[in-house]
């Protein structure tokens, strides 16, 4: 779970992916304000740009609720004054699992819009260079033919479900095109598959698949209870280590020159069942009972395989961290951080 508001300055050395592309000016004058910074999007992106000393004199500033409520006009504009940033990675939003969804359509509706349109603005107003939003594979139509590539996104509604988030995540792409008509700007966006990895919000009640299910394993190996996942297990899904998803992220600030979205994800291969993903789980925390799918529990969308055929034409050769890898590493993560963990 993003908080909805995450702002923390933090001057780090950057960054992942060599040079500027077209965007950008002196590299003295870089500063990239990330949004929603310390959550799981955020800590991967720090995470990243710390491993190369390529780019010197870029100022990174990782923001967290603390720095502001983006919800708030006032306060977005006091972060857009104080940090004066050149450039801009938008990963703040109210974001939660299935069941999350369900319950508070209108929040999520009402929240995401309104702190889309105020860091939008301000990017505006303040003259950001690029803004790299972030979007999300469940803004698709529900009836679609598979794989979902970028040209389909408007194509029909989204699934029930998460409606208020996904009419919301669409507008980000609706208002990149208006902001390049009317302004001449290049705002994109990126749509990843479902995230994961360490710094991510745990919750069983409100968190995503991954997290949510690896604190269950944890307690059912504690408790000595059956490992118990909601719904039948058979929905298929796409899903990116969150240092993976961080770096292509950085290269998209960089290099993508285009206000088109592009699906940051696996290939379709890599696509596995829930069911598949809990006994990964399973296995990484070495629990023996049983795994039980309580098909009282609601499914949520079946499938939303993605194309990601533009990346992979842009970036043939990139090599995506294993599901089972990654699940381990989310995993030892959670163990070795289980008591500040958020859950």
């Amino acid at each position: 779970l993003v908080n909805v508001a995450q702002a923390r300055c933090s001057n780090t050395v950057p960054t992942s992916s060599g040079a500027w592309g077209r965007c950008s000016e002196a590299m003295s004058k870089t500063t990239i304000l990330v949004t929603g910074g310390t959550g799981l999007y955020g800590k991967a992106i720090e995470a990243v740009i710390k491993k190369t000393e390529e780019t010197k004199d870029e100022t990174w500033v990782f923001l967290s609720s603390k720095d502001g409520n983006l919800v708030n006009r006032l306060e977005v504009e006091a972060i857009f004054e104080k940090h004066k940033p050149t450039h801009c990675i938008h990963l703040a939003a109210k974001v939660g699992g299935l069941f999350h969804n369900l319950r508070k359509k209108v929040d999520f509706y009402r929240e995401n819009t309104l702190i889309n349109d105020n860091v939008m603005e301000c990017c505006r107003i303040y003259g950001v260079k690029k803004l790299v939003s972030c979007l999300s594979t469940c803004i698709f139509p529900d009836k679609t033919p598979y794989p979902i590539d970028e040209t389909m996104v408007h194509n029909g509604p989204p699934h029930t479900s998460n409606m208020g988030y996904s009419v919301a995540k669409r507008m980000i792409d609706v208002l990149n095109h208006c902001y390049k008509d009317q302004y001449g700007l290049e705002y994109t966006s990126v749509i990843p598959t479902n995230i994961y990895g360490p710094h991510d919000n745990f919750c069983i009640e409100d968190g995503h698949v991954i997290p949510g299910l690896i604190h269950k394993c944890y307690i059912a190996k504690r408790d000595g209870t059956d490992f118990v996942i909601w719904g039948s297990g058979s929905p298929l899904r796409q899903f990116i280590y969150s240092e993976d998803l961080a770096d292509l992220t950085v290269w998209v600030l960089r290099h993508y020159d285009s206000i088109e979205p592009i699906i940051l994800s696996p290939d379709e291969e890599a696509e596995v069942s829930i069911k598949d993903v809990a006994e990964m789980i399973a296995e990484a925390m070495s629990f023996q009972g049983k795994v039980v799918c309580d098909t009282t529990k609601a499914d949520g969308q079946f499938k939303k395989t993605a194309s990601n055929k533009k990346l992979r034409t842009l970036r043939p050769d990139y090599k995506f961290v294993s599901i089972k890898e990654g699940i381990q590493k989310s995993v030892d993560w959670f163990l070795a951080n289980y008591e500040t963990a958020r859950k």
